[in-house]
Order: C-alpha cells, then structure tokens, then sequence
C-alpha cells in the first residue's frame, strides 16, 4: 500500500475560499470581522506566524489590526489592552501570541479574553462548553485535523482514534472533537504501557507529541488515516513531524505530511473561527 498524501496546503487554500466568502456576505450586510493580534516581544518564529494571519485575514477582507508590544511589557499593561480589545466592538476575535516573556503568566491573560472573541478556543468558558458537547470557539489545530480527515475520506463513526499527546492545545480537545464525531478515542501520552500496541489497533492515528519519529511506521494498522502534527526539527535544521513518514506511507491510506499537513490549516481555522465569532456576536 502507497498512501495518499493530505495536501493540507490545498485544502487550507479551500477553507480560505469558503471564509473569504463569508466575509463578502458579512461585510455587504454591514458587518466586516475583525480580528486583534498581539505579540510580546521580538521571538523571529512568533513575528512571522503573527505576520502572516494578519497578511491572510487582510487578504480575505477582515478589519485587521495588530499590536507590538515590547519584550519588557508587564503583565498588568497586556491585560490592560485585552481588556481595551474586549470592549472594542469592531474587534470580534483577540489572539496573544505564545509564547510569552518570562515576566508574564500566560494564563491569566488568556483568561482575562472575552469567550466570545477567544478565536483561539483556550478560555476555560469555551474549553467547558467543548466537553460539554456544545463547542462555540474551538482551538484552531485539532478543527483542521478534523477537517483533514474528512477531505481524506476518512470514515469517523465507530472509528478507533488514537491520539499520541494529551495537550490542552491539540490532544485534548481533538479528543472531544472526534467524540463527538463517535469515535472511540483513546488518548495515549508519556506514561502509557505499549505505545505500539495503542497505535496498531487505530484506524485513525493522530500524532501531537512533539516527538520526532515516535510512532514507527511497522505500528501504523494497514488502511489507517494518519495525521502528523508534529514539528521537529532534526540537528541538521529538517522540520520532521512526529511519525516515521515513509515507513508509514508503506500501510497508512492516508498520511499528512510535515511541512505542508496540518500547519496550513492552523491559520485557516483561525479565520474561520473569527468569522463564526462576528456571526455569534451579532445573532447570525
């Protein structure tokens, strides 16, 4: 077996279409999405992902508007202008970029985001209201791994799912996501026994550990979908993802790539989170 490769490029350039429309319906009704970022500090791999939602949500149409702060900025001024963003209507989504300096608890400032501007889906509001079972803003990978796997063919319902990472940001609410989907999820991570034995029996495989080559591609179920969220890079600068890529390709129906799987679709869900964030806001 020769999986197919996911183009995540591609189907973050669809995503992107759909949101670019939304925005023309929006803003011809008078309502023009807006979308806040905020980097703290001068971190090159920070500035050039801020760069770049601010260069895709302009291109789509969104109001854009970002704040630079200095590295030296305290953590009572940056809840200070979360709290200026919360108020500001022409704004419907407030990302802060992370990492953050040192001096500064990351928690409380996103906390401190209005729920319904959260376009990152971190508050403990819509972190609740995802386990619940009624997601409103949800955290912008693990909607584009999903969305990966439905343009993979993948069938979810009944599927078992294994996800190898338990982060807040991908593992966890990706677990919710595909329950909701009627997986069975298992969420596997640094202390689980038989790693191998997990990943064999999943006809979905998501890797989210940050580990580069954990999941060996002899584990991988033949037919299985595999979605690679990792981001390593190796000593001689190549970014790997998580999964041993071309022993995968030998089983998997389906793999992503790293570069060019998941990442491209961060952004893209990002937009579509604040365009579902101006409609909620407005009652559309």
């Amino acid at each position: 077996m020769t999986a197919t490769i996911i183009d995540g490029k591609a189907i973050a350039k669809r995503v992107r279409q759909e949101v670019k429309a939304e925005v023309a319906e929006l803003t011809a009704a008078g309502v023009q999405p807006g979308l806040a970022t905020v980097l703290v500090g001068d971190d090159p791999a920070s500035a050039t992902y801020v760069r770049n939602k601010n260069k895709r949500a302009t291109k789509l149409g969104f109001h854009s508007v970002h704040h630079h702060l200095p590295a030296d900025t305290s953590q009572a001024a940056l809840c200070d202008l979360v709290d200026t963003l919360n108020s500001d209507d022409a704004v419907d989504g407030i990302l802060v970029q992370l990492p953050l300096p040192s001096q500064i608890d990351a928690d409380p400032v996103l906390d401190r985001i209005d729920p319904a501007k959260d376009v990152d889906g971190l508050h403990p509001d819509n972190v609740g209201r995802l386990v619940a079972g009624a997601p409103r803003l949800v955290p912008c990978t693990p909607q584009g791994c999903v969305r990966l796997l439905d343009e993979a063919g993948a069938e979810l319902k009944g599927a078992r799912a294994v996800i190898v990472g338990r982060s807040m940001l991908v593992g966890k609410p990706l677990a919710h996501l595909l329950l909701a989907r009627h997986c069975t999820v298992t969420l596997c991570h640094s202390r689980t026994r038989a790693l191998d034995e997990e990943v064999a029996r999943a006809e979905i495989v998501v890797a989210a550990a940050g580990s580069a080559g954990l999941v060996r591609g002899e584990w991988i179920r033949p037919g299985a979908y595999v979605i690679d969220v990792g981001t390593n890079h190796t000593e001689d600068g190549t970014l790997v993802g998580d999964v041993d890529f071309e022993g995968a390709c030998a089983r998997a129906a389906a793999i992503t790539p790293v570069p060019g799987g998941v990442g491209p679709m961060t952004i893209a869900m990002l937009l579509v989170n604040t365009v579902r964030a101006a409609r909620l806001r407005r009652g559309k």
